[in-house]
């Protein structure tokens, strides 16, 4: 018998915005299918999903997004395939929408009204499920370094290890998925490999990037036991926050961070090289945690 043909993937958000009776929601029309629905589409061949996301926002509602936290993803069967749908909060500007083929019409509208314009159930289902939790989020985003070579091949001090050609690329592509997210703060690993990993993404988001001992390894002036801690004391800021560090320190970062936000830690919280974890809080909580890789 044969596989299953892999899903369909595809990503979206429920764009939202402050109404004067609560936050109105960005619903777009169809006029091939005449239905109602959340801005949304098929991801690219090789295309982070994060990308995709923010890329079909723009094209069908003329709003670039900031996204927040992540909702449950759809799944239905379309043309005899299973079609996944990821789905975040986001927020953005006003924009400028210009009518085309695929979609003729965006209406903003208050969540009650909305839910009855929806034309299906998974996408009311959604609504619901954004209504229940908050609608602002801050994300703090933990990465781990892209491709380095191999230490063992590497003869000066390790602090020093550079990225190789396939963890600069990589690089790039974690700065395009990780403006998604919208402007952080940076702090890093002091390594050579930690401060490249993060270089595309501060020159495209104008941010300053701090190096912090106790997300180092492999120097003798590295705090690596600390890791976690300072971690937590960045969560006590309420301010987007992107760390890069390493993968040894990964799972104590992660655990003691959900700890603090009084939330149960992962099994297994590791990331392979370019891997990336982004929690969601509000009101000192962890409302949503969600584990990338490129």
């Amino acid at each position: 018998m044969a596989d299953p043909p892999d899903p369909i993937r595809a990503a979206g958000a429920i764009l939202w915005r402050p109404g004067a009776d609560g936050p109105e929601v960005a619903l777009v029309h169809r006029p091939k299918y005449d239905d109602w629905s959340f801005p949304k589409g098929k991801t690219k061949a090789g295309e982070h999903v994060l990308r995709a996301a923010v890329r079909e926002v723009w094209e069908e509602s003329g709003v670039w997004p900031i996204l927040g936290r992540r909702l449950p993803a759809r799944e239905y069967e379309k043309e005899r395939r299973l079609k996944r749908v990821d789905y975040w909060a986001a927020t953005g500007g006003d924009g400028e929408f210009r009518p085309n083929e695929e979609i003729d019409r965006v209406d903003w509208l208050p969540l009650p009204e909305a839910e009855e314009r929806l034309s299906y159930e998974h996408d009311a289902d959604l609504l619901r499920e954004f209504a229940a939790g908050p609608n602002r989020t801050t994300p703090y985003i933990v990465l781990r370094h892209t491709s380095a070579g191999d230490k063992h091949e590497w003869a000066d001090d390790d602090l020093l290890r550079p990225l190789d050609s396939r963890g600069r690329a990589e690089a790039t592509d974690l700065a395009e998925a990780l403006a998604g997210f919208g402007a952080a703060r940076v702090f890093t690993s002091a390594t050579a490999r930690c401060l490249e990993t993060v270089l595309p993404y501060a020159a495209r988001m104008g941010a300053d990037v701090r190096t912090d001992w106790a997300f180092s390894m492999g120097t003798s002036m590295s705090a690596s036991k600390e890791a976690g801690g300072r971690f937590v004391q960045l969560l006590a800021d309420g301010v987007p926050t992107l760390v890069c560090t390493h993968g040894e320190l990964v799972p104590d970062v992660i655990g003691r961070a959900c700890e603090a936000l009084g939330a149960t830690p992962p099994e297994d919280a590791k990331l392979p090289k370019g891997g990336f974890w982004v929690l969601h809080t509000a009101g000192g909580s962890l409302v949503s945690a969600e584990r990338h890789h490129l």
